[in-house]
């Protein structure tokens, strides 16, 4: 399965990195690092996440990763990363594109 990351995904690891950064750039790049390489083991086994309880789309699934939530999608064989954010947020519709 290949994945795909939309502009949202990549838009909202950016800030997660720009946030940690202020603190310690170091750190930061290695924590996107470790969402990205969590992201991708998805490839091997894109059904483990589960569907995303706010939403009564259940083609779209989500992966957690510490308190991030990894919101994606399987179209066919392409994966893609809709979105990360922190756990304790709802997805908002708004930031799906459609795939």
């Amino acid at each position: 399965m290949k994945i795909k990351w939309t502009n949202e995904a990549l838009l909202r690891l950016c800030e997660i990195d720009d946030f940690i950064s202020q603190d310690s750039p170091e750190l930061a790049a290695k924590f996107v690092d470790q969402i990205i390489g969590h992201a991708e083991s998805l490839s091997e086994n894109p059904l483990r996440g589960r569907s995303v309880p706010e939403i009564s789309n259940h083609d779209i699934r989500e992966l957690i990763f510490r308190n991030y939530r990894i919101v994606y999608k399987i179209n066919g064989n392409n994966l893609y990363i809709l979105s990360i954010f922190e756990g304790h947020r709802l997805l908002r519709i708004d930031e799906l594109e459609s795939k």
